[in-house]
């Protein structure tokens, strides 16, 4: 077991129903109250740093600034972490400054011209 996974005393109140709902569903499963809360935040962290809607809040706070890196990887693991801190390094560097290509005709010969002279001056 490592340090993280020490347990660590939490102290919560909860609306009395689901205590004892809790309590319920425990003694039908022959199981601890704390055993179950335990696996339903596992569940529930689980399920929230895969969803998309998620991921994406982490990702432009972390662009922003708001969050360090090792809060992300706290969140959404170390793979996406790593993924983000790439993409913000990348979005920070100054943008390629790059002609057009000049042997290839994106238009097929359709292109249109646009006078961008104003006429009523």
């Amino acid at each position: 077991m490592s340090a993280s996974d020490d347990p660590r005393r939490v102290h919560f109140q909860s609306p009395e129903y689901l205590v004892d709902r809790l309590d319920a569903i425990a003694e039908l499963f022959d199981k601890d109250r704390t055993d179950l809360l335990v696996e339903a935040i596992r569940e529930y962290i689980e399920e929230t740093a895969d969803s998309e809607t998620f991921q994406e809040l982490v990702a432009t706070k972390y662009y922003d600034d708001q969050l360090e890196f090792e809060t992300v990887k706290q969140l959404v693991g170390a793979e996406t972490a790593q993924r983000l801190r790439l993409l913000k390094a990348d979005l920070e560097d100054e943008p390629l400054d790059l002609a057009a290509p000049d042997d290839v005709d994106i238009y097929d010969g359709d292109a249109t011209a646009v006078d961008t002279v104003d006429d009523d001056r």
